[in-house]
């Protein structure tokens, strides 16, 4: 059984004494009852600063990720939580958000059982918070928009007909196209936060890649002159890979980044 909500109350507000008193004593959480620490900012009040607020859940009535979790905090105990979601199956990558310390989508994330440590919430790093767990994507957006992100041909089929591709040259795309525009990686990376006006990050470049690829494209040249037009577009990279460590569809940005230096290495030349 789970709590009822005067018990429910009652260990939130034990926890809450217990850390305003300065003790740092563990106290007994129920199996099946762990804890979330979840980043609040409402900008409504903007004079108050961020918070990590607890939630204890009963798992038994809770589905298996992350995600379920903040479904069931949202719709049970607070209902002015913010995020973003909707797929649920890794698709959309709208649930991006910092899990325990590493960036992911919540709804491929597994709730960690251990009720010994709380499972830490927090906003994607180095971005603005609108609300909570909600970043603004504006830049993020701006960057992939960009790139250009479909087939640019100077003349349509000879035959009138659709663009058609070898397997092989199809192949050639598997690792680049499926990429859900999470954000995980781009703010992973030290580089993109050190230059996230200049630099394209390596979500944007990944998808650079992807039609700098395609063989139905007949702009790779200017693709890749507009990315090197200056120094920090595509060059900033200092292949620190922590975007393809966080990657939630095991994707290797950091190796599209080094092919597409390489690709415009032997276009000088």
């Amino acid at each position: 059984m789970g709590f009822t909500s005067s018990g429910k109350r009652w260990l939130t507000e034990a926890y809450k004494k217990a850390v305003a008193a300065g003790k740092h004593k563990k106290f007994e959480v129920l199996e099946g009852h762990p804890e979330f620490k979840i980043y609040r900012w409402n900008p409504d009040h903007p004079s108050q600063k961020p918070t990590l607020k607890s939630y204890f859940l009963d798992l038994t009535t809770c589905g298996p990720m992350v995600l379920d979790a903040l479904q069931k905090i949202k719709s049970e105990d607070d209902s002015t939580l913010s995020y973003r979601r909707s797929c649920r199956e890794g698709i959309c990558g709208s649930c991006a958000m910092n899990i325990d310390g590493t960036n992911t989508v919540a709804c491929l994330k597994p709730i960690d059982t251990n009720t010994t440590k709380a499972t830490y919430i927090t906003p994607l790093p180095h971005m603005y918070v609108i609300k909570d767990l909600v970043v603004d994507l504006t830049n993020f957006y701006n960057q992939y928009k960009s790139i250009e992100p479909w087939l640019k041909t100077k003349k349509g089929p000879q035959d009138g007909r659709e663009y058609r591709q070898t397997p092989a040259e199809r192949k050639k795309l598997d690792g680049l196209y499926e990429c859900i525009l999470c954000a995980c990686c781009s703010t992973s990376c030290p580089s993109y936060w050190w230059n996230p006006e200049e630099f394209d990050g390596p979500a944007a470049l990944l998808h650079a890649h992807r039609w700098v690829s395609d063989s139905r494209d007949d702009y790779t040249e200017e693709r890749l002159e507009a990315l090197t037009e200056n120094d920090k577009r595509l060059y900033r990279c200092r292949i620190i890979k922590n975007c393809t460590a966080t990657c939630p569809k095991s994707l290797n940005p950091a190796l599209a980044i080094r092919q597409m230096e390489a690709m415009k290495s032997r276009n000088r030349f």
